[in-house]
């Protein structure tokens, strides 16, 4: 079966909306479901950001399951100005493209980081190397799958675009292990009251995007 990796729970929720069955998996992760999609069993498993916890999501879900691809997938941030929310994005060169789909999808160069790229001058550096959209996982995800000799597949959807700067530091947000803290988070809006409406704002848009996702790996065959 395929297996799914993102860093958070709220980036499956759209492909849950699509999926015939969902089962919990009791796995020492953050969240981990099984899956029936299009006739086919799969696993959603989300480990927090970054490749130390993306890598250690592979490792629990390939000790666990048969798995014939690994396929990265959530939020990317977007570097190239033309890229606009919601769009969904595959990258070139470091990933197999889906066997099959019929919806439209960006594509280009994916740059995989260990730390959220907070503003729109930090973007504006990566993307004068060529690179068009900015995540943290799939690099490690696509290490795991060549550590197993499985195929390896990039599905990401623009939540942020490349003139725009996240309200806070989210690389502050974190906790010991590396995930993101909303209790941090919350504490830190506390303090600065007038990031409220921004945040809000972006959690909506997150939500539409990973429903825009959830209907394109949905219609995707591998």
């Amino acid at each position: 079966m395929l297996a799914f990796v993102a860093a958070e729970a709220r980036e499956f929720s759209g492909l849950l909306r699509k999926a015939e069955r969902v089962s919990k998996l009791d796995w020492p992760v953050d969240f981990a479901r099984a899956i029936w999609l299009n006739g086919r069993a799969a696993v959603l498993v989300a480990n927090g950001p970054g490749p130390k916890l993306a890598g250690e999501a592979v490792e629990i879900a390939k000790g666990r399951e048969e798995l014939t691809g690994l396929v990265s997938t959530g939020f990317c941030g977007g570097l190239d100005p033309a890229l606009k929310p919601l769009d969904i994005f595959i990258p070139v060169g470091q990933a197999l493209p889906p066997a099959k789909t019929n919806r439209p999808y960006k594509t280009g160069a994916l740059l995989s980081i260990d730390h959220v790229a907070v503003t729109a001058s930090e973007k504006s550096e990566f993307h004068k190397t060529g690179v068009r959209v900015i995540e943290m996982e799939a690099a490690a995800v696509a290490e795991k799958a060549r550590a197993y000799n499985l195929p390896f597949y990039c599905i990401r959807v623009v939540t942020d675009t490349a003139t725009e700067s996240f309200p806070l530091d989210f690389n502050h947000m974190r906790d010991d292990n590396g995930r993101f803290s909303r209790t941090k988070i919350v504490a830190a809006a506390l303090r600065r009251p007038s990031v409220f409406p921004k945040l809000i704002e972006l959690n909506k848009r997150c939500k539409r995007a990973a429903e825009a996702l959830g209907d394109f790996i949905a219609d995707t065959r591998f």
